[in-house]
């Protein structure tokens, strides 16, 4: 199989430009590197267009032959957003969602700005069950590199939707909308509806006015007064389990 080894192929360049948000925006695909991830990607449905792999690669590809790529080890640094990479990685299709009700309980991301903190919570909303989640305009991007290997495959098994907040709050329709916020009630005493959606708004500024006009319920986790505040993917972690116990 031919190595491609300059950084200069179109092939190698557009690849490489998906590891910024305008790159993803314009060819509808994200990166997705390792090879665990590459795997999973693959079981979980996505379309892969093509895998990427070093010279030095020994490990197996979850793609036809047709769809493999292979490339010098420099051509693979450059391609990688990893500091150490595993020589393997794919272009995955990103999938075309419309705003659509939730079927069950779900997450709304009202503004997260960080990126590993909006792929950390997808992680935990795949493992605690919130099928559904959807993005403000203002969220960082779950596609990032970032955001992808810090949701550590979640982000292929949950559905993600993106939309203005007006947009997001109709699709939620009559949906119970739970913000998290200081001065709500003790989580771990609240009786939460069997649907619901969580809020979990910006590190810095909390939950939008927006969203927090239309809040059917505010809960809170109680802290030591020495501490004002959790991380946002922490907090989130936290309330989604107590908010889903009963179903574990």
């Amino acid at each position: 199989m031919m190595i491609l080894t300059s950084k200069n192929n179109p092939l190698v360049k557009e690849t490489a430009a998906l590891k910024e948000k305008k790159g993803r925006k314009e060819q509808g695909m994200f990166l997705v590197e390792g090879s665990k991830m590459v795997s999973e990607c693959a079981r979980s449905g996505y379309e892969i267009e093509r895998v990427f792999v070093a010279e030095g690669y020994m490990g197996s590809t979850p793609c036809a032959e047709d769809k493999i790529v292979r490339v010098s080890d420099d051509v693979f640094r450059y391609l990688s957003d990893e500091k150490t990479p595993q020589g393997i990685l794919c272009r995955a299709k990103i999938p075309a969602l419309p705003l659509d009700a939730p079927k069950g309980r779900c997450l709304l991301l009202d503004g997260v700005a960080d990126p590993g903190n909006v792929g950390a919570i997808i992680r935990t909303a795949n493992a605690a069950g919130y099928d559904e989640v959807y993005l403000t305009k203002t969220c960082a991007d779950p596609y990032a590199p970032k955001s992808v290997r810090a949701s550590m495959s979640g982000v292929f098994f949950t559905k993600l939707y993106f939309g203005e907040r007006t947009e997001i709050l109709t699709a939620l329709g009559d949906t119970p909308i739970l913000a998290a916020d200081m001065d709500g009630e003790n989580v771990f005493s609240f009786h939460a509806p069997k649907k619901f959606a969580l809020v979990i708004g910006n590190e810095a500024n909390g939950v939008s006015d927006e969203v927090f006009s239309h809040a059917t319920h505010t809960v809170k986790i109680p802290m030591r007064e020495t501490q004002e505040s959790l991380n946002a993917a922490v907090s989130a972690g936290i309330i989604m389990y107590v908010l889903a116990k009963d179903e574990f």
